[in-house]
């Protein structure tokens, strides 16, 4: 039976909510396993040994992505990025984590990937190679710059696709890359949202609700996932508060974190048992 995963920064959703808390609550409730995020000087070994104390899979990593933007970009800057992010294939390495999710790209104005940012992907796809592990690009907003790394790293082995469901939605306004990237779908992070809401796509649209809460139609994401002949584990990423001005998440207000850990994975196993 497929493993159910969940993201360890929900917990910021609530005020004094520790890594620590999250996991041991995520194991009590009865998921499955976590993923987490890295950051400079973040001990992941305390997060393996979090996870391994409470019987969770850790099943991959977030890499950083405010500043990824600048792999694309000539200079210091961009060779500073590379840097941080073959960082933190290793620190993941070190610790057995098999799969790290990498953005490709972050803002909405950009919209020209370049040769540089290519090979520096390239250059992190060879690290992450040779130390055995992969990582999973995500669909975001830019969606030509996963187009593009998709398309010149694919057969790469070291090199997958992450597919956000949410981010299908309102970034990549329901376009079907389940299907388009079939082959290459390495992970999920699944998740629902009201589509886009205005005349502009924002981050706002990006709600990260419970499936079955917002507009998506999970009958149709399971069967693409299905025809893509996915196997994986099923990997939510959810957010537990409202975006600013937002009331995506009013139908959430009432409960804590473990209500909606424990209501979260009930809507999880319903999806499972669509697959």
């Amino acid at each position: 039976m497929r493993n159910l995963v969940i993201n360890t920064d929900l917990r910021n959703s609530w005020q004094g909510i520790s890594e620590d808390k999250f996991i041991e609550t995520a194991a009590e409730i009865g998921w499955n396993g976590v993923f987490s995020d890295w950051t400079d000087g973040k001990d992941m070994k305390r997060v393996r040994t979090l996870t391994q104390r409470n019987g969770l899979y850790l099943q991959s990593v977030h890499a950083p992505f405010t500043k990824i933007a600048e792999m694309w970009e000539e200079g210091e800057q961009g060779e500073a990025e590379l840097c941080r992010q073959q960082n933190c294939l290793r620190a993941c390495a070190e610790i057995g984590v098999p799969v790290v999710v990498e953005h490709a790209v972050i803002g909405f104005d950009k919209h020209t990937p370049n040769e540089l940012g290519v090979k520096r992907f390239e250059t992190l796809a060879n690290e992450a190679e040779r130390l055995g592990i992969k990582i999973a690009i995500e669909n975001t907003e830019g969606e030509e710059y996963l187009e593009r790394l998709l398309s010149c790293l694919n057969g790469h082995p070291a090199v997958g696709f992450c597919i956000d469901t949410g981010h299908e939605m309102c970034y990549n306004e329901s376009r079907d890359l389940i299907s388009k990237y079939a082959r290459q779908l390495l992970c999920t992070h699944l998740n629902d949202n009201m589509k886009i809401t205005g005349d502009e796509i924002t981050w706002l649209d990006d709600s990260h609700m419970m499936p079955f809460d917002g507009l998506a139609d999970w009958k149709n994401i399971a069967k693409r996932l299905n025809a893509a002949r996915f196997q994986g584990d099923l990997t939510f990423e959810l957010v537990g508060k409202n975006r600013p001005e937002r009331h995506t998440h009013d139908i959430y207000a009432a409960l804590d974190m473990n209500a909606f850990l424990a209501l979260a994975l009930e809507k999880a196993k319903q999806f499972r048992t669509m697959l």
